[in-house]
């Protein structure tokens, strides 16, 4: 159970609203932003979704213990005035967050990072996963779902293989309010970091990039893009060698060639 109290008390939320069950917290997110009046950032948090999403037509297992949730944020968080719209970089300010507040927790010896564009790996599996979306009028919901005291044991077959916790990781159950806070109070700040020197969290995110170095296919409908993976660009674009030439990928299925 969330320490609701405790959440608001020891971060930026200006106000936050909790469900047992949620088709998706960031449609909630969405549908909140509509409203007069709402008091930003605002936060949304589920103890279970039955309709969680993740990027184009993937879903997310929220299982029994997992954590999810959703920040809807004005855009002055992401671009202040009289700067340029960065929210190409807001994914990985996220992922940057996830990354420091988890990672005192993790047992030494095991790998954590960012798998581009928005998801963080922990020894190759994924742990957490990030869904950005901008809305007409400017503002961002960052959604964010992390593996807590769930394990990988009940997830559905095919995600099984893929997926791993922080219980499974380190034999503990852990605080989710906590974790909640820790991620929140990270949130804060990679996003004050990201209006003033948004080159600092490519640098950072570029230390965590799991792809940097290896043999990538990215897989955009019908096209193949294959090659050596040189990081991340300072708009927040995947850099790729293919073929004696470097490009920029915004979008797509990201796989390491074997």
């Amino acid at each position: 159970m969330q320490n609701l109290r405790k959440i608001l008390e020891n971060t930026f939320v200006a106000d936050l609203e909790h469900h047992a069950e949620i088709g998706s917290t960031n449609d909630r997110a969405s549908q909140c932003a509509a409203y007069a009046g709402v008091k930003l950032p605002w936060l949304i948090i589920a103890d279970r979704q039955t309709a969680g999403r993740g990027r184009g037509s993937n879903r997310w297992w929220t299982g029994s213990g997992s954590l999810a949730f959703s920040l809807l944020i004005g855009p002055e968080l992401v671009a202040p005035a009289g700067a340029s719209q960065r929210s190409g970089l807001v994914s990985l300010a996220a992922a940057v967050a996830v990354v420091e507040a988890v990672s005192p927790i993790i047992v030494p010896g095991h790998e954590i990072g960012i798998h581009w564009p928005n998801d963080v790996l922990l020894d190759g599996r994924k742990l957490a996963g990030i869904l950005i979306e901008v809305l007409p009028d400017g503002k961002h919901v960052i959604g964010i779902g992390l593996n807590v005291n769930n394990a990988a044991a009940d997830a559905p077959e095919d995600v099984r293989p893929r997926v791993v916790t922080l219980l499974d990781a380190t034999g503990r159950e852990h605080d989710s309010t906590e974790l909640l806070i820790a991620i929140l109070q990270q949130l804060q700040r990679q996003l004050a970091r990201l209006a003033i020197a948004p080159e600092s969290i490519v640098a950072r995110a570029q230390d965590l990039c799991l792809q940097r170095g290896k043999q990538l296919q990215i897989v955009q409908g019908e096209k193949r893009i294959e090659g050596h993976c040189l990081g991340i660009a300072a708009d927040g674009a995947l850099l790729i060698e293919a073929d004696g030439k470097q490009q920029a990928v915004y979008s797509g299925v990201v796989r390491c060639v074997v």
